[in-house]
């Protein structure tokens, strides 16, 4: 099994192609198929993990750069996120912002300030802008949609992403029709019992699964994803993970380590590690080929090349965040959470410089996924 120290990507393939590393013939068998057929049986895909190391994880990564070349080229595409309010109504057992975390610092962004960080955004070439909160009763849907015709009319060329969490199927057509693009609503975990362990009673993953389902029938370009290494996770429930976006079909799909905060419930667990993560992007990519797929700020900040690294194992999305630098510090969702005090400008250059690194590049355009059209809800 590969360690997080064990996992440096690039010398990994260098090494593979130099005919030094050798991933076992089952592993070599399994990979092959996925990455023809995209799907493996559920035994393949727990011996696939169970029996990851360097040789394979390299092998499995080339393949899902293959498969990324084939639909994005060398692209990686920008979202400008604006987290406009930590205040939270849910209370997610892992996550900082919860709303029993007496000592979160909350704070809530006006429809200008907001509007002001779409505007500097758009100036450094972002043409995506994903709005993120807590689930704010304050932000009602007759305030979000007004927020949304805004951007909407000042920013015609933009995709609006929406991250606001669990609504009716009324609340999100209304959204939809208002001019959102896209919605992003991680699954977190398709196991009923890790579900259970991760959230209140009152949150169900029924409930989750009812609001992916109600998105992706009104039309949206929807989000999912799971938390990998929470407390307790398997790797039966990582399997089940992939069978349920198997069936969902996303178009975006965002996976990252566990990382503890400090004033939550799971504090003091063990945090995940960049291995699995990368291993399983390489996975989603052989599955999922035309997936958007992020290389998240939470790999980022396990290790301080995990984008880069994501996007050598297939991932194509960077999220930089466009959020005032006042704020950025208690948006917290878990602990020592990077970039939280870089200019907007600053993370911009930055990204273009790193994935230039790699040999990749900056995409101006919107990246929407291939082959989406926006239809009217009915």
């Amino acid at each position: 099994m590969m360690t997080p120290d064990n996992c440096g990507i690039e010398e990994a393939l260098r090494q593979l192609r130099e005919g030094c590393l050798h991933p076992s013939e089952e592993q070599k068998k399994r990979i092959d198929r996925l990455y023809e057929e995209g799907m493996l049986e559920r035994n393949g895909f727990l011996r696939l993990i169970c029996e990851r190391d360097e040789p394979s994880a390299a092998y499995l990564s080339e393949k899902a750069r293959l498969r990324q070349a084939e639909h994005f080229g060398k692209n990686v595409y920008l979202r400008g996120l604006i987290e406009f309010s930590n205040i939270c109504a849910s209370n997610c057992l892992y996550c900082g912002i919860r709303r029993d975390n007496k000592k979160a610092v909350r704070y809530r962004l006006t429809e200008e300030e907001i509007l002001d960080c779409c505007r500097a955004g758009y100036a450094f070439g972002f043409r995506t802008f994903v709005l993120q909160s807590g689930e704010d009763p304050w932000w009602s849907d007759e305030k979000v949609c007004a927020l949304i015709r805004r951007i909407r009319k000042e920013y015609s060329d933009c995709a609006i992403t929406l991250s606001i969490g669990e609504k009716t199927k009324e609340s999100y057509r209304k959204y939809f029709e208002a001019g959102a693009d896209r919605y992003l609503l991680r699954h977190e975990t398709a196991s009923p019992k890790l579900y259970r362990k991760l959230h209140p009673l009152e949150q169900t993953l029924e409930n989750r699964i009812r609001c992916l389902c109600d998105l992706k029938d009104i039309g949206y370009q929807i989000g999912a994803g799971m938390m990998l290494e929470a407390p307790g996770q398997t790797v039966e429930d990582l399997v089940e993970d992939l069978f349920f976006l198997k069936k969902l079909q996303p178009d975006m799909i965002g996976i990252g380590p566990f990382i503890p905060h400090s004033d939550t419930p799971l504090s003091g667990r063990k945090a995940g590690g960049v291995e699995l993560t990368l291993f399983m992007l390489s996975v989603l990519r052989l599955m999922f080929p035309k997936v958007l797929l992020p290389a998240t700020t939470a790999l980022g900040t396990v290790d301080p090349r995990g984008r880069e690294k994501g996007i050598l194992a297939g991932a194509n999305v960077i999220m930089p965040n466009l959020s005032p630098q006042a704020v950025r510090g208690k948006y917290l969702l878990y602990d020592n959470k990077i970039c939280t005090g870089d200019e907007p400008e600053k993370c911009s250059h930055c990204m273009e410089l790193r994935m230039k690194s790699i040999g990749y590049e900056i995409s101006g355009t919107r990246g929407d996924a291939p082959g989406w059209i926006r239809r009217v809800y009915t």
